[in-house]
């Protein structure tokens, strides 16, 4: 379990910054079963549609990682992945997907990701963000006049970000160890 200095929120430089490496069984493995909980799991309970496991993957990997071009890629990978296998159209998730893994290690690179209450907020933040993005895709690309209840974004958002401080509690304990 790593310490957390309730004075330190904002990384200093660089160096202050503590970059997660995994095994490359776990950046994989771990996508591939988000993807499938997201489109078989619903199938059987109809409650879980709206846990976004992929898209929770994608930001503790990138906040973790710290990389940009690392969070970038992997939102790629997984949200065309999750959209090859849904129903919505194909490029939704996975450029909205692709923005908010850019955004989490963009985030990461100035804010020290490993407090529970910190990654609680910015889980939150970064799911209303998605489904913004996609309901923008939604209006602007498909001419779609789909509505945005901010009220629900909101409660799915926090019901996502609380399920994200206990998923990423657990895929801490896949890191590798120096």
């Amino acid at each position: 379990m790593s310490s957390y200095s309730g004075d330190r929120v904002l990384l200093g430089g660089q160096r202050e910054s503590r970059i997660a490496h995994f095994r490359i069984w776990v950046l994989l493995v771990i996508p591939l079963l988000a993807i499938l909980f997201q489109v078989y799991l619903p199938l059987f309970f109809s409650s879980l549609q709206y846990v976004e496991i992929p898209l929770l993957v994608t930001i503790y990997f990138a906040m973790m990682r710290r990389a940009q071009v690392a969070g970038l890629l992997l939102g790629a990978l997984v949200g065309c992945a999750q959209d090859s296998l849904s129903r919505d159209y194909v490029g939704m998730s996975g450029i909205s997907n692709t923005l908010v893994g850019y955004f989490a290690a963009s985030t990461a690179l100035r804010i020290d990701v490993e407090h529970p209450m910190i990654r609680l907020l910015l889980s939150f933040v970064f799911l209303i963000f998605e489904r913004f993005l996609h309901w923008v895709m939604s209006r602007a690309l498909l001419a779609q006049q789909v509505p945005f209840d901010i009220k629900q974004v909101a409660m799915i958002a926090f019901l996502n970000a609380v399920i994200a401080v206990a998923l990423f509690h657990f895929l801490d304990k896949l890191k590798e160890r120096n």
